[in-house]
């Protein structure tokens, strides 16, 4: 393989799983990272969406038939979001331009008032975390291979291609990847 920059887990970088990773949450995921410091890490898989919307998993959201992500195994029973608004309170910033949480009533006014897009937000059940030092030995094992992000890839992009273009942009090394089938067994 040709020589890539090293790149260390931080908060907005983005991990792609290698495609021999077969856990059902994180085979072919792109999990951007919210957060990376010596208590843990935690974020999003952003390239999975669900079979269900928003005004069926959230009370008070009637009408709003956003889409729901498979956001990893950690506290599947709850909500999370991303979002490009800076306005809103208690809001912690990823990147320049993207956010994690905030007042989801501020949210749900925003939405009824028309003044918050789909492009502008993603909804998520559950979240990816790891403990102190776990996902740094993950890395170590070859189970991530870690890419920068731009907001506009993470929340503006066909969550579907998400995994393959990543690679595909990746360079050669790496674009082989990109037809991996999900369960190479059934090849």
């Amino acid at each position: 393989m040709t020589e890539r920059k090293i790149i260390k887990p931080k908060q907005g970088i983005i991990l792609i799983s290698e495609p021999s990773l077969k856990d059902f949450y994180f085979r072919q995921s792109v999990v951007l990272l919210a957060e990376h410091n010596e208590d843990g890490t935690f974020g999003v898989i952003v390239n999975k969406p669900i079979e269900v919307r928003l005004d069926e998993v959230i009370k008070g959201f009637s009408g709003f038939d956003y889409p729901v992500y498979l956001g990893g195994p950690v506290k599947t029973d709850s909500i999370f979001f991303i979002h490009t608004i800076p306005e809103i309170e208690n809001s912690l910033r990823i990147m320049d331009g993207l956010f994690w949480g905030g007042d989801i009533d501020v949210i749900r006014n925003m939405m009824e008032a028309g003044e918050m897009r789909e492009t502008q937000i993603r909804f998520f059940l559950g979240y990816s975390g790891w403990n102190p030092d776990q996902l740094d030995r993950e890395i170590g094992e070859k189970s991530w291979v870690l890419s920068q992000a731009s907001v506009s890839e993470v929340i503006n992009n066909e969550p579907e291609d998400l995994w393959s273009n990543y690679l595909k942009n990746m360079g050669n090394d790496y674009a082989i990847w990109a037809n991996f089938p999900p369960d190479p067994a059934l090849n």
